[in-house]
């Protein structure tokens, strides 16, 4: 690991207490259930996990993205479901008002949102443009002072919740001079009418997580839910997934180091012809590689952290922190299982439960082949 301050050292343990003493008792009944784990989300409120990178001045913790990071890879040893409904929550939830909402905007939704009493999501997806976010086809219309939203958003992290407010929403709000699309982001507070949750997804893993597609029909809200500049929509969200692929490569650095200690423990335990399975170059050599992928993720995501807290651009660093995080969590978990033999089938067991979780790291928050497509970008190819 790399050397942590005092406080981000601090962080980390308080984190790592909370996600093997909290967190991993109910992980496996969510993920049986498929249930959300409300307990547990009101615990983090309480530690102020949801406000790490945020100010005081909104009931934030005042610290950083590190930060963030930190908790994210603690919770993401353990279970992936508690890690990304925190990662969205503050990546997808509540940087896009604290960076582009107005005073009014902040101080209406973003007390509730840090202390984790409300959940927000990020409406960017949609059925017919995955990536290719600028092919968005909802739209919002004036008429007098509301913005009348129609079209629908799909696998939306933490809408669907008894506790989420609102989700902010991409749509096209006008047509540009080139004749391009306008783009612009709208709040939409839950509860609006015309606003529908739909059935929750039935997924191959983070089932604990909160994911739903959503109905936008007639959804009127007012004009001054507008989220920054008119037509800067596409723009913002660029920059908040930019953010976020930080936050997703520390998640999955997690998930990642997870495989390699509970492969170790198993090792350890488990033995064949009278001795430790350990012992036994094939599976010593094995977690070996393991840990080095652990490691090179760690690095990615400490030196794309870096990057951005120094002000500079950070765009090819993210998308190889994502990029390496998430191939290394899903690689982690295929050798885990392999390790844990008959056992590694069962979900009961973490190494199950990473892999079914792990490959949608290589899928949300832009795709491998999209992060391929930013380096080889960054190289001038």
């Amino acid at each position: 690991m790399a050397m942590l301050t005092p406080e981000h050292e601090e962080l980390r343990r308080s984190v790592e207490d909370f996600a093997n003493n909290v967190v991993d008792p109910v992980a496996a009944q969510h993920d049986r259930e498929h249930t959300f784990p409300y307990d547990v989300v009101r615990a983090m409120g309480e530690m102020g996990l949801f406000g790490l990178p945020i100010s005081e001045e909104y009931g934030g913790m005042g610290g950083d993205y590190f930060a963030l990071g930190i908790a994210l890879e603690e919770l993401g040893r353990v279970d992936q479901s508690v890690a990304i409904t925190l990662e969205a929550a503050v990546s997808l939830g509540i940087m896009p008002i604290y960076k582009f909402g107005t005073e009014e905007q902040k101080n209406t939704y973003l007390p509730d949102l840090v202390a984790g009493r409300a959940l927000a999501g990020f409406g960017l997806t949609e059925p017919d443009c995955g990536s290719d976010a600028g092919g968005t086809k909802t739209t919002a219309k004036l008429d007098g002072d509301q913005w009348v939203v129609n079209g629908s958003k799909q696998f939306i992290t933490n809408s669907g919740t008894d506790i989420t407010s609102l989700v902010t929403a991409t749509a096209v709000t006008g047509t540009r001079d080139n004749g391009s699309k306008e783009i612009s982001a709208i709040i939409i507070p839950t509860g609006t009418p015309g606003f529908t949750a739909e059935a929750q997804y039935n997924k191959v893993g983070w089932n604990a997580s909160d994911t739903h597609p959503l109905t936008f029909s007639d959804v009127r809200v007012p004009e001054e839910n507008l989220l920054g500049e008119r037509g800067r929509g596409f723009a913002q969200f660029l920059s908040i997934l930019n953010e976020g692929r930080i936050a997703i490569a520390a998640l999955a650095t997690g998930a990642a180091q997870g495989c390699v200690d509970e492969s170790i423990a198993y090792a350890k335990e488990r033995t064949s012809m009278g001795r430790a399975i350990s012992e036994y170059q094939a599976i010593s050599f094995k977690i070996a590689r393991m840990e080095a992928r652990a490691w090179s993720a760690r690095q990615a995501w400490h030196s794309a952290a870096a990057k951005m807290l120094s002000g500079q651009d950070f765009t090819k660093e993210a998308s190889i922190a994502k990029m390496v995080s998430s191939e290394a969590a899903m690689d982690n978990a295929r050798d885990a299982t392999q390790i844990h033999g008959g056992y590694g089938f069962m979900n009961e067991y973490r190494v199950a439960r990473h892999y079914r979780d792990s490959k949608i790291l290589e899928i949300g928050e832009g795709t491998t082949e999209v992060q391929q497509m930013l380096i080889a970008r960054s190289l001038g190819l």
